[in-house]
């Protein structure tokens, strides 16, 4: 395309490749990132490094552009020209990406034909005119309340047990929660998803436990993926995604093992994802929340050959139908646009963590997808357009003081972020709430102030200016000496002895932790 629209107008065109020639070199890129945790940003036209360790980049970024290093985005992509005028590219279908290519954007699909819709103007119109053409064609998000959530994962991880998830329900009082989420920790293994032995109850037992309170069940699973050692695997290797080869296609490496994908083109598969629903659904949980759901669009050899994010959205269609349009469905390391239309809520950033930034995750792996505040500020901040067509859910904000190293002044950004996303949690335990920080956590949950946007990273609530612009610059790449010292934590980072070794470790600091938090009882 030579020609473009007007700053009032917009175009959409059909085709399987687009290339569109600037009117001049762009002084910034937009990048989107392909899933809830890949990094979403402006940046300048300097190739970023590729992000380490490589072994983990199925669960971090798009595996099949991992390696490119020239400006590139999932589906859509902009460019600034100039102030307030913002050329925007992005696809209206699955399976697309685009590149800048020296003073061209380059638009491509996977597998096919489809519609692009190009538009130019000031950065708030170009990306509200993208979400409106997005909601007509993958749906908008229902007409429901946000709910508030206390969640479990940011507190004890998975070193939670029945009893001691009751305590803290008991200490939760009469805390304005919506919603009691058990997180990660409750099920035998990842892929086997049943109460283990810490919940000698059942999980139907907790979640009427949950209720008694008042409030709704939650749930956390990832039924797309399971760990080489669980049974599902061992008994069901044939419904796991392999590649060309007849290998297993590697979905990342978690709790101390790999991880692999469900193929969600098989009938048996489907049949499956389907009864787990009906069965959490039927233990009397109605808030779910299902994680590391990239697996599902990982490239492969398919039962049924069909582009991999339709077939990862024909997964979470079945899904969404056998839990029931009443049940909350929450998606987290989700590819963005084929989850649209089918869930409630969408995590729209990486995890945050008790830290702001860590220097060896910034720097010498270069890593924004990492657990962090900053990474998960930076990225939820660049995905604010998603809120017509999504409650986009910005992780957990932060009050307590214990096993947490951020600042007043990060802590408060957290609580703003959530505030201005309308999607308040927190998995502060009462145990190490001070009377002033349960007061200030109850204000947080009903707290409905007047939220505007004066430009891309300040915002007004009532008559208080927020500014997020600390925590949307990305940090300088390695160089001289640090470069030879990140090539070497990179290496590392890919070794899996290594990566067991960093699990033993935070294994060893729950424990600490957990017992800490015994003798506060």
């Amino acid at each position: 395309l030579d020609s473009l629209p007007t700053t009032s107008a917009s175009q959409i065109v059909s085709a399987s490749s687009l290339s569109l020639s600037l009117p001049q070199p762009p002084k910034r890129f937009f990048r989107h990132g392909w899933q809830s945790w890949s990094l979403t940003a402006w940046t300048d036209l300097t190739p970023l490094p590729i992000q380490q360790p490589k072994l983990l980049h199925p669960m971090q970024v798009d595996p099949v552009y991992a390696n490119e290093t020239s400006p590139h985005s999932s589906w859509v992509a902009a460019v600034e020209i100039a102030e307030n005028d913002i050329i925007l590219l992005g696809a209206l279908g699955l399976d697309a990406h685009i590149k800048l290519d020296d003073d061209q954007l380059q638009g491509q699909y996977e597998a096919g034909e489809g519609e692009w819709f190009l538009t130019r103007g000031d950065e708030a119109t170009v990306f509200a005119r993208y979400a409106e053409e997005l909601g007509k064609r993958l749906g908008k998000k229902p007409d429901r309340p946000e709910p508030r959530v206390w969640c479990s994962w940011y507190s004890l991880y998975n070193a939670i047990d029945e009893a001691t998830l009751q305590s803290i329900f008991d200490g939760l009082g009469d805390l304005p929660f919506d919603v009691l989420q058990v997180d990660d920790g409750w099920e035998v293994s990842i892929g086997d998803w049943e109460a283990n032995t810490k919940f000698p109850s059942g999980m139907g037992a907790l979640a009427e436990r949950i209720k008694s309170t008042g409030r709704q069940a939650g749930l956390w699973l990832a039924p797309l993926i399971a760990v080489e050692s669980s049974c599902l695997f061992r008994e069901h290797s044939d419904w796991f995604l392999r590649d060309a080869w007849g290998k297993f296609v590697a979905a990342g490496f978690l709790v101390g093992e790999r991880l692999f994908a469900l193929d969600t083109t098989q009938p048996a598969v489907l049949e499956w994802l389907a009864a787990l629903m009906k069965q959490v659904r039927a233990w009397g949980y109605d808030y779910l929340k299902l994680d590391f759901l990239y697996a599902g669009a990982l490239p492969g050899k398919r039962h049924v050959d069909m582009p991999r994010e339709a077939a990862y959205r024909q997964g979470l269609k079945i899904m969404r139908e056998a839990m029931g349009a009443d049940a909350f469905f929450l998606t987290c390391g989700a590819p963005i646009l084929p989850s649209l239309g089918l869930c409630d809520a969408l995590r729209v950033g990486p995890d945050v963590s008790g830290k702001w930034e860590d220097p060896r995750d910034a720097i010498l792996l270069y890593n924004p997808t990492i657990p962090g505040t900053k990474n998960a500020i930076r990225t939820t901040v660049n995905r604010l357009w998603l809120q017509p067509l999504v409650m986009t859910d910005p992780d957990v904000a932060y009050f307590v003081e214990t096993e947490n190293s951020l600042s007043a002044e990060q802590k408060q950004l957290l609580q703003d972020l959530a505030i201005v996303c309308n999607f308040k949690a927190t998995s502060d335990l009462p145990q190490w709430m001070t009377p002033a920080q349960r007061a200030a956590l109850r204000g947080f949950l009903t707290l409905d102030p007047n939220v505007q946007r004066l430009d891309h990273s300040k915002f007004k609530l009532d008559e208080r200016v927020v500014d997020f612009s600390c925590a949307l610059s990305l940090p300088n790449p390695p160089t001289g000496a640090t470069k030879i010292q990140a090539a070497l934590i990179g290496w590392l980072g890919n070794q899996p002895l290594a990566l067991k070794m960093l699990k033993r470790m935070d294994d060893l600091s729950l424990q600490r932790r957990k017992k800490n938090l015994e003798k506060k009882e």
